[in-house]
């Protein structure tokens, strides 16, 4: 089974790096590192490219997505790009259908979209949107995707309206619908589509192919193996936590910051410190032949390096050696866990 390779930008700025003084990155060198690093990463045979949304952030964690994903698709030539998630409720339903179709074209299909409904009422608010009418929007806006992607007039709001130019893909761009509830897996069901599950839960992946065979439909649940950290490759993991540690748990307290109890996601962590983080195993700094072990002890079918070269706004330098690393060490020797 193919091992995939994916790497991860959110494109975090910390206001005051941890370390960084006067000598601080400007988040232009970290968009401009982001596209340097996908086009390497794309020649170097990494599998896929993620992106993420978040608002109001005052780190600049990355509000979207798309714009992002549209860079990085110039940019490169195979990779897959993953926006994971769009909070699709966020966003006019026609004008989304119209962005993803102009990407499905422009990149030949190679943007897959994972429909987030979101957690934070903040990121609601700060557009003037109903927090509690989230999962009504969610259909509203799944619902018009599949129907303007058709090409065909279709009934949106009391009015008949059509979106052109009709992707590339067919029957429609890559969609999935992401979330970590029950309404999510019934909602993907009733649809016809596939389900990206957040973390390891295999009773909700049941509750979804039940769904499916309930409505007919046939189920395509993707769901992350019960541990899969973020990695960081170096030669020297002991300097590497010294001197990065701070950058991983910045973002580590940002995004638990965010969490309730009902949120699930394989990348929670709840350190304090960068001896817990370190112990706690969300985040791994390892070399690149134990980067292979770790592989080859992973699940057949469910075998992922995840690689976070800019996490928490680390050097950009730090982030190339990691990413030259998996590409030069780790991705050539792959096939000898894959065979």
């Amino acid at each position: 089974m193919t091992v995939t390779t994916s790497v991860r930008f959110n494109l975090v700025q910390p206001e005051q790096p941890p370390g960084a003084g006067d000598s601080a990155e400007q988040p232009v060198d970290r968009y401009r590192a982001a596209l340097a690093m996908a086009e390497y990463a794309d020649e170097h045979g990494v599998t896929s490219l993620i992106v993420e949304e978040h608002h109001g952030s005052p780190d600049g964690w990355l509000p979207a997505p798309l714009a992002l994903a549209g860079t990085l698709l110039g940019r490169t030539r195979s990779v897959l790009v993953t926006a994971c998630a769009v909070l699709a409720p966020l966003y006019d339903p026609l004008r989304l259908a119209e962005d993803i179709a102009v990407l499905d074209l422009a990149s030949g299909g190679r943007l897959v979209t994972v429909a987030g409904i979101g957690y934070r009422p903040e990121e609601y608010e700060a557009l003037g949107l109903d927090f509690s009418r989230r999962g009504a929007r969610q259909d509203e806006v799944l619902e018009t995707l599949l129907a303007a992607w058709t090409g065909e007039p279709f009934s949106y709001r009391g009015r008949t309206v059509r979106v052109t130019p009709r992707p590339y893909s067919r029957p429609h761009p890559p969609l999935f619908v992401g979330g970590s509830s029950r309404p999510a897996a019934r909602r993907a069901a009733r649809l016809g589509l596939p389900l990206f599950l957040p973390a390891h839960l295999p009773e909700l992946a049941r509750y979804y192919e039940e769904r499916c065979a309930a409505a007919g439909t046939a189920p395509l649940c993707l769901m992350p193996p019960p541990r899969l950290p973020a990695v960081h490759l170096t030669d020297d993991p002991d300097r590497a936590w010294a001197e990065l540690g701070e950058h991983f748990l910045y973002e580590a307290r940002q995004y638990a910051s965010w969490q309730t109890p009902d949120v699930h996601s394989v990348m929670r962590a709840e350190a304090a410190t960068v001896a817990e983080l370190r112990a706690e195993g969300v985040y791994c700094f390892v070399t690149p032949d134990e980067c292979l072990e770790m592989v080859a002890q992973q699940p057949e079918g469910s075998r992922r390096i995840l690689l976070h070269p800019l996490c928490g706004g680390m050097p950009v330098e730090e982030g190339w050696r990691s990413l030259r690393l998996l590409a030069q060490e780790v991705v050539p020797r792959l096939k000898e866990i894959e065979d």
